[in-house]
Order: structure tokens, then C-alpha cells, then sequence
């Protein structure tokens, strides 16, 4: 894990921040309903893969509702803290088909997952205040 997680953090520093907070907030609510998709491909072959995809598409959701960017719902939760959160995800999400004790193509998943995470962490610009900016458009 901890090379794994060098890794996303060498990924996460080194690339230019194109992506703003509107454009942030639809990939992340088009990532919660990946896995909520998943969670229901995943229910009748692998329980365990569609209870971390459940629980991973929750975790997108609440966190996407409650940020502070154009698209949340309750702003409770600051931008740049919503990135520090996205950034622990991305290397957490590696490890969460052995926590919920599953492998196999729903693994590998969660896996990619945790590069492409941090690709969208990397490419984000999460300054609070241009965040802000937008969301009053």
C-alpha cells in the first residue's frame, strides 16, 4: 500500500489543474452512480463487491451534496477539503476489496479506480475561492 500510495501522490502533484468545481462536481456525481451501478450488477454474484460499491457510490454522494462547489446541494463542506477527501479516497479505494474480502474483475475495479481518482484529484483546481466564484454564477 504504501508504494501504491507514493505513487497516487506523485500522480496528484504533477498535473496541470484543468478541471474546475462545476466540472468536478459532474464527474463526481457520474462517479457515485458508476458505483451505484455497480452495486446492483454486483448483488446477486458478489455480495461483498456490491456492498463496497454501495457504500463507495454513498460515500461519493454525500460527499459531492455537502461541498461547497456549484453543484452541492447543503455547502457545508470547503472545496479544498472535498480534494484532501478525494485524495485519501483515491488511495483507500485500493484496499477496499480486501477489506470487504473480495477479488476477481469487481477487484480490479476498485483498483482502477484509485488511479483514475487520483487523475481527477490531480487535474482538479480545488481553490475554494474560484469555487465559490462559480457557484454564485
Amino acid at each position: 500500500m504504501p508504494m501504491v500510495a507514493s505513487a497516487l501522490s506523485v500522480l496528484e502533484k504533477r498535473l496541470p489543474k484543468v478541471i474546475d468545481a462545476r466540472t468536478h462536481g459532474i464527474i463526481d456525481y457520474c462517479h457515485a452512480g458508476f458505483f451505484f451501478g455497480m452495486a446492483l450488477l454486483c448483488r446477486n454474484k458478489n455480495p461483498k463487491a456490491a456492498a463496497a460499491a454501495a457504500f463507495t457510490g454513498a460515500f461519493v454522494l454525500a460527499e459531492s451534496l455537502l461541498t461547497d462547489y456549484p453543484l452541492g446541494a447543503f455547502p457545508v463542506l470547503p472545496f479544498e477539503v472535498h480534494g484532501r477527501m478525494d485524495a485519501g479516497f483515491a488511495a483507500s479505494s485500493y484496499v477496499i476489496p480486501r477489506i470487504f474480502g473480495f477479488d476477481g474483475g469487481s477487484s480490479a475495479v476498485f483498483k482502477a479506480n484509485a488511479f483514475v481518482e487520483a487523475t481527477v484529484v490531480g487535474l482538479t483546481d480545488f481553490n475554494n475561492e474560484r469555487a465559490r466564484l462559480e457557484s454564485a454564477v
